[in-house]
């Protein structure tokens, strides 16, 4: 395995610096995930290298983060916005539970791409999150569009969520038919990358290792919002 080398890497992603200006390698940024205008869970996580093409940021297992203070064995995705409350769910403290992933976050497209990564750094495969992404400083807020695609490392993928997707459209606070159809699309186009062996499904920063010096992040303030901000 290699460590992160700025430039160098194949793929359309990896091409070139950081503007002199902007965030450096290794940086903390927050990842804020918002399910029908709610927030879900805040982690904390380092920027990798960010383009004009878009961005790189890893994910640490075990990242100490924020998440919403839920009704016992319940999800956010199976509240229905009405019954929630106003001003959102209280934050409280936990870990990521997943896995460690490297996650690219092309500019201008409609979801990001998840490398997730076993213990040992051992590859598990992609998970493709259908999303729209706004960035305010150090908070990159997604909008999660529900569908996902699950891509296994031989290429071959699923459709995840489809009926709870179904289900939200026409919801005003998730998204109209007409957007529920470019989120299948966006959906389809990807799945074809993955089909083709084309980037980011070339086996490229499979073998990712982050560098040695980059400590867990520390969780940091609790959000000051748990519900999506307007623009």
């Amino acid at each position: 395995m290699n460590e992160f080398v700025r430039g160098g890497r194949g793929g359309g992603g990896g091409a070139g610096g950081t503007d002199a200006a902007g965030p450096e390698p290794g940086q903390v940024l927050r990842w804020n995930l918002f399910i029908g205008g709610h927030l879900s869970s805040s982690v904390p996580v380092r920027l990798v290298e960010r383009t004009d093409e878009g961005q790189w940021v890893w994910l640490e297992s075990g990242t100490p983060m924020w998440r919403t203070k839920l009704p016992r064995r319940t999800h956010l995705r199976d509240i229905t916005p009405e019954t929630r409350p106003p001003h959102g769910y209280p934050a409280t403290a936990g870990r990521w539970p997943r896995g460690s992933a490297l996650i690219h976050q092309p500019a201008g497209a409609a979801h990001a791409v998840f490398w997730f990564f076993a213990r040992g750094r051992q590859f598990r495969g992609w998970y493709v999150n259908l999303e729209h992404r706004t960035h305010h400083g150090e908070d990159i807020d997604v909008v999660d569009h529900e569908l996902d695609v699950l891509v296994a490392p031989d290429r071959s993928w699923e459709l995840k969520d489809e009926r709870s997707f179904a289900e939200k459209t026409g919801h005003p606070a998730y998204w109209t038919a007409q957007e529920a159809a470019a989120i299948r699309a966006e959906g389809r186009r990807v799945a074809r990358l993955a089909e083709a062996g084309a980037f980011p499904f070339d086996g490229s920063w499979c073998d990712f290792k982050p560098p040695e010096h980059w400590t867990t992040p520390a969780r940091g303030p609790a959000p000051a919002h748990t519900v999506l901000q307007a623009p």
